[in-house]
C-alpha cells in the first residue's frame, strides 16, 4: 500500500457538526477498503488567495492514509458527490528511503 495525502476544502458556511458528519463519512471510507488512516488535521477557517465559486474563506482538512490505488478513485468519488467540499487535492506521498546511500 501507498501512502497518500488529501488535501479537503470545505464550505465556510458548514457548521461543525456539518464537517464532523463528513469527516467521519470519509475515515469510514478509508477504513471499509482497506486503508489505514494515519492523521487528519484540520487546519481551519482561511483565507483564500483568489474567489473559488464566488467563496473567499474555506475551512481546511488534511488526510494522511495508506491505501490502495482503488481506494484513492472510491474516495474522490465520494468527494465529488458530498455537498460542502467545494475543492480537493490528492498527491501520492514519497516513498521513505530504504536505507542510506554509501
Amino acid at each position: 500500500m501507498r501512502k497518500f495525502e488529501t488535501l479537503l476544502l470545505l464550505s465556510p458556511e458548514l457548521s461543525a457538526e456539518s464537517r464532523e458528519g463528513i469527516l467521519a463519512a470519509l475515515t469510514g471510507i478509508i477504513e471499509r477498503e482497506g486503508g489505514k488512516l494515519a492523521e487528519v488535521d484540520q487546519w481551519g477557517m482561511r483565507d483564500l488567495a483568489y474567489p473559488v465559486h464566488k467563496l473567499m474563506r474555506g475551512f481546511y482538512v488534511r488526510l494522511v492514509y495508506e491505501a490502495p490505488a482503488a481506494l484513492v478513485a472510491e474516495l474522490e468519488r465520494n468527494i465529488r458527490i458530498t455537498d460542502g467540499i467545494f475543492k480537493f487535492i490528492t498527491v501520492k506521498l514519497a516513498d521513505e528511503a530504504a536505507g542510506e546511500d554509501a
